[in-house]
């Protein structure tokens, strides 16, 4: 069926793939802050472990993780590596889903419980 008037076309099975392996490594609630916390500002792993209260290895591995898919990039500032996201639309759709989940369940904790989205 072609895409009509307002509607978009099908992305090709690789731009899928890659969103979807996107949207996995993001899954994980220690990554999705990971990248929450970069998303405000760029850090150290040490900084940023103490932040989200991970271990520094875990904290590595996730920021490795993280890199090789391209959501995460670091630079080198004498011996700290410093990371930071380096696309802004992963920052985006980052703000808007947390933003939104936040706003529903500080509005109404009760229907956000019934829907799975709380504790």
């Amino acid at each position: 069926m072609a895409a009509g008037a307002g509607e978009f076309a099908d992305p090709p099975a690789g731009v899928l793939e890659e969103a979807a392996a996107a949207f996995g490594l993001l899954s994980s609630p220690a990554r999705l802050h990971i990248v929450w916390a970069l998303a405000q500002g760029e850090s150290d792993v040490t900084r940023l472990a103490e932040r989200v209260g991970g271990a520094l290895p875990a904290v590595s591995q996730h920021l490795t993780k993280l890199k090789l898919a391209g959501l995460v990039r670091s630079r080198r500032e004498g011996r700290r590596q410093v990371y930071f996201v380096g696309d802004p639309d992963v920052v985006t759709l980052v703000r808007v889903m947390v933003g939104q989940l936040t706003a529903r369940a500080s509005q109404a904790p009760a229907v956000a419980r019934h829907r799975g989205f709380g504790a």
